[in-house]
């Protein structure tokens, strides 16, 4: 992508994050309307497949399947790693309360348990940032991926507004700045290299 179309793209993410910013409240109710018995076992479905441990062994195995992309392995690592960092540093330095806690709309008795007593804030959010810094990655490893990935990653992101574990801002600033990380690693790997070497280091090469 052009670096030009890119800011563009950027700045209009960004102004919609801050448009949504002043609707988030009536946009997650106007979501809490939709609900129904179907659509949450489907959106349960997509929160048990993007957890932490099976998008990170998942994406692991995918460039392990394709030795000549193993290199990209530990820079994936990174992403994820460096995702889960700016994430919590993020929301324990603004605490933002999530839309059940602010007692918004209602949220389902497993998925509260499941994020009380870890990274209980809302802003930003970590799965929308997990599954958007693989993005650059996988684009240009598996190109033939790249769609498929983005429409995940997009119902990822709207099953956190769906269940009102986050705000729209959440999860849009999650997953621009879970981009431009997976895009910062990506850059640096294409200078250094890092990745590669780490690999012939590992199988002796």
């Amino acid at each position: 992508m052009k670096k030009n179309n890119l800011i563009i793209i950027i700045t209009l993410i960004v102004l919609l994050a801050l448009v949504s910013f002043y609707l988030d409240s009536e946009i997650v109710k106007g979501v809490f309307l939709i609900r129904n018995a179907f659509l949450s076992d489907f959106f349960m479905g997509i929160t048990f497949v993007s957890s932490e441990i099976i998008i990170f062994f998942g994406l692991t195995s995918l460039f392990l399947w394709r030795e000549h992309k193993r290199k990209f392995i530990v820079p994936l690592w990174i992403t994820l790693g460096l995702s889960a960092l700016v994430s919590f540093i993020l929301k324990f330095g603004i605490q933002r309360l999530r839309p059940y806690q602010l007692g918004l709309v209602p949220v389902l008795t497993i998925l509260e348990k499941a994020n009380h007593f870890s990274w209980n804030f809302s802003f930003p959010s970590f799965q929308a940032m997990l599954v958007f810094c693989a993005v650059p990655i996988l684009s240009k490893e598996f190109p033939k991926l790249k769609y498929a990935w983005i429409v995940f990653a997009g119902l990822v992101a709207f099953s956190r507004v769906y269940f009102g574990l986050h705000f729209l801002s959440d999860v849009i600033m999650g997953g621009l700045i879970g981009y431009l990380i997976g895009m910062i690693i990506l850059k640096v790997e294409k200078e250094s290299k890092f990745g590669e070497k780490v690999y012939k280091k590992i199988i002796g090469k």
